[in-house]
């Protein structure tokens, strides 16, 4: 990633809301700027516009209309929809571009910009590259004329054209008729979709955070917090709960005795379920060097293969497309099912894991839980100035702590993509191993920062 970006980060625009970059004169200058990129050939364009449920995607949203229109794009606004189902639209009705506007699981002070190729697939660096240049220019010599300004309209079917997208990813005559599910919409952008498209299928729902007021989105609820989620399952007698986050991209579930299961376990169920049905496209599954070890054991055992990527989940989205894979994620709840979506999808992952409960026959208890996971420790270590893992005392330190785990462990040094930390991930098959690495490696790291 080039250095000389002043606005998009690892997944979009992301910040504050009303404040730099996410203001209403920088979102007004990617319209344009994005705008003008993407229109290629004498057709009308078109730009599909969605959002979350934050008060600021009011103001980000008529800001980025008017440099559209004035760009010369047609706009196609669709209101509050999750993340994937922008992506999918923007192919579905071939359109130029596609955007959402969210923060994903962060607060609703904070909201972001993310941008969607004709192709469905999020933006490249290079992409992103060249609109920020293009916004950074003065454009107003390359704006419409009076009579090419754009058009704004409203799809009103959107959220019917998404539901039924997701129901065909189920198995032919596949059903959920007799179950009782519960599902935490974060108080976000699925708060509509993602309940009717369960209840059309059968099931019967319960519903928490599904009443936005522009505030509380991720508020207490959802992925990032699902012990209501875990409360309510059992209360509630369901057979399965499912948290989403504020854009729906991500989700966790939630077995009928209250536990999560994470990302992790759901690649693995529906990895092996999708080998056994000959719907695996490659041996390999994606995922990034925070799954856990046990994931790649399972697979292995199962003839599979675990292709690790960087955090991310375009990282995973770039692997998937490079070798074939048509399965992969991450352990936060991205689950990426290329054979439907071209980003994670949280709705289409829950029918995937759905469709193997009911095939089974047992409790998600039984069936989700498809390894041991090994024990793993992650912390943060906080630092000003230069990146302490460029030390060579830290280096040796690193070299040190992998001997020492061999084929029985892993550790991941990463530096976060926000803050000044490095993270320090440790796993091993015994728990006092883990422990004793990782404080090898926080000694080191703070020892060896501080004489710097």
């Amino acid at each position: 990633m080039s250095k000389t970006r002043q606005f998009f980060g690892t997944d979009g625009i992301r910040g504050k809301a009303n404040t730099s970059p996410m203001t209403v004169e920088i979102a007004q200058k990617l319209g344009q700027a994005a705008g003008l990129h993407f229109r290629r050939g004498s057709h009308r364009h078109r730009v599909v516009v969605g959002k979350d449920t934050r008060l600021s995607g009011y103001m980000i949203e008529c800001a980025l209309v008017a440099g559209f229109l004035s760009a010369g794009m047609d706009v196609t606004l669709v209101g509050p929809m999750p993340t994937p189902a922008i992506a999918m639209l923007t192919r579905s009705l071939r359109a130029d571009l596609g955007v959402m506007i969210s923060a994903s699981h962060n607060p609703f002070c904070d909201n972001g910009i993310k941008l969607f190729g004709p192709d469905g697939f999020k933006l490249s660096d290079q992409e992103e590259t060249t609109v920020e240049t293009l916004m950074m220019m003065d454009l107003s010599s390359q704006l419409a004329s009076p009579a090419e300004i754009g058009r704004a309209s409203r799809l009103n079917d959107a959220a019917g054209r998404y539901i039924e997208h997701a129901k065909a990813s189920l198995p032919k005559g596949c059903r959920l008729d007799g179950l009782k599910i519960v599902i935490d919409c974060a108080n976000g952008a699925a708060y509509r979709v993602a309940p009717a498209a369960i209840w059309e299928l059968g099931a019967e729902v319960i519903r928490l955070g599904c009443d936005p007021d522009g505030v509380n989105i991720n508020e207490g609820c959802g992925s990032t917090h699902p012990q209501e989620l875990c409360e309510a399952v059992v209360r509630h007698g369901a057979d399965l709960g499912i948290a989403l986050d504020g854009d729906a991209d991500r989700m966790l579930l939630v077995d009928e005795t209250g536990h999560l299961i994470d990302g992790d376990q759901i690649l693995g169920l529906i990895a092996r379920s999708w080998a056994r049905a000959g719907r695996l496209a490659t041996s390999s599954v994606v995922a990034t060097v925070m799954s856990n070890m046990g994931l790649e054991r399972f697979l292995a055992d199962g003839g599979l293969t675990l292709e690790r990527t960087a955090v991310g989940d375009r990282y995973v989205v770039e692997r998937m497309r490079e070798n074939g894979a048509n399965v992969g994620g991450e352990q936060s709840g991205h689950v990426v099912l290329s054979d439907f979506a071209t980003t994670g999808d949280g709705l289409l992952a829950a029918l995937q894991v759905l469709a193997v409960l009911i095939e089974d026959g047992r409790p998600a208890s039984e069936v989700c839980r498809v390894f041991t996971p090994y024990p793993q420790l992650l912390k943060n270590i906080r630092f000003s100035g230069a990146s302490p893992l460029r030390l060579p005392e830290v280096q040796a330190a690193r070299d040190d702590v992998v001997a020492q785990l061999g084929q029985k462990g892993r550790l991941v040094l990463r530096e976060s993509g926000t803050e000044p930390l490095v993270r320090v991930m440790v796993e091993a098959e015994h728990e006092s191993d883990v422990n004793r690495a990782v404080d090898a490696m926080c000694d080191a790291i703070n020892s060896a920062h501080v004489v710097a």
